[in-house]
């Protein structure tokens, strides 16, 4: 208990402005962001794509990290592919030459990307290559989903300067709640010098098993510190989250009546309520 109580004092709620009123019929582009590996980052930007893309919505999806493991999860292999987004981002390739249909759309990574930072590193409005290159696509879309690497680097901050809210995967264990702090700081330097209006729209507890107190205790700590930004929704453990991905299909077309789908279909619910009762703020 102790320690419980000692976490949540470190984990005081960010100072997260009011959420910003979106122009009615404007595309929502959210970064899905968490600087620490292994959260299901990736699995949350597929599935939660996916779901959107079931109740109606156009759907892009852009894999910005160099382990393609968002791209791999729709059964392309980043190895073979001759055209990604670091051609988009470093090389100002037009980004429809990167996106493949498969369950939705998607901006495909490969390796090379791994090189993006250094290469951007001398570009002028290297913070905002990824926004220029979504302006001539945008509107095509209702909603743009980033899958960004496990890092605040310059591809997670090209991703934060496009978007227009963030959502952050948060596995339900100790360790991984520290960084929410460091997270709302870089997007706090965002705020003030690259995008004014960007900011964490909501947080998603992941990998939860409510068998374990550890799990539990994490998860109650996350909802003292961050209140109502915290979805209702938990993403429990299943093994449906790896084997979907070994077929090339999301949860949601691999097991479609299945528990796992039946979480990200709520994801999505509370995601897209959220935005409703903003454009109509």
């Amino acid at each position: 208990m102790a320690l419980h109580m000692g976490l949540a004092r470190l984990l005081p709620r960010p100072n997260v402005r009011p959420a910003s009123v979106p122009v009615p019929g404007e595309t929502q582009i959210i970064a899905l962001a968490n600087q620490k590996g292994g959260v299901a980052k990736t699995t949350t930007t597929l599935n939660l794509g996916v779901a959107f893309a079931e109740e109606g919505h156009s759907v892009l999806l852009i894999d910005l990290d160099p382990q393609g493991n968002l791209t791999m999860s729709q059964g392309l292999n980043p190895d073979t592919i001759e055209k990604s987004m670091f051609d988009v981002l470093v090389h100002r390739l037009p980004i429809e030459q990167v996106i493949e249909r498969v369950e939705v759309d998607i901006a495909v990574s490969s390796i090379d990307l791994a090189g993006a930072d250094m290469a951007l590193s001398s570009q002028i409005g290297r913070e905002r290559a990824l926004e220029k290159a979504l302006a001539s696509i945008k509107d095509r879309y209702d909603f743009i989903l980033i899958d960004t690497p496990p890092s605040l680097g310059l591809l997670t901050i090209n991703a934060f300067v496009a978007a227009t809210g963030v959502v952050v995967p948060v596995q339900t264990e100790y360790l991984s709640l520290r960084g929410l702090v460091q997270l709302e700081n870089t997007l706090a330097m965002v705020r003030e010098n690259l995008n004014p209006r960007v900011e964490i729209i909501g947080i998603v507890p992941t990998m939860y098993d409510k068998r374990v107190t550890h799990s539990r205790e994490a998860d109650e700590i996350l909802r003292e510190s961050f209140g109502d930004l915290v979805y209702n929704t938990r993403i429990r453990k299943t093994v449906r989250f790896a084997e979907a991905p070994v077929k090339g299909a999301s949860v949601l077309a691999y097991e479609p009546n299945g528990e796992a789908a039946g979480m990200y279909r709520d994801l999505a619910k509370e995601v897209l309520s959220g935005q409703k009762s903003r454009q109509h703020a």
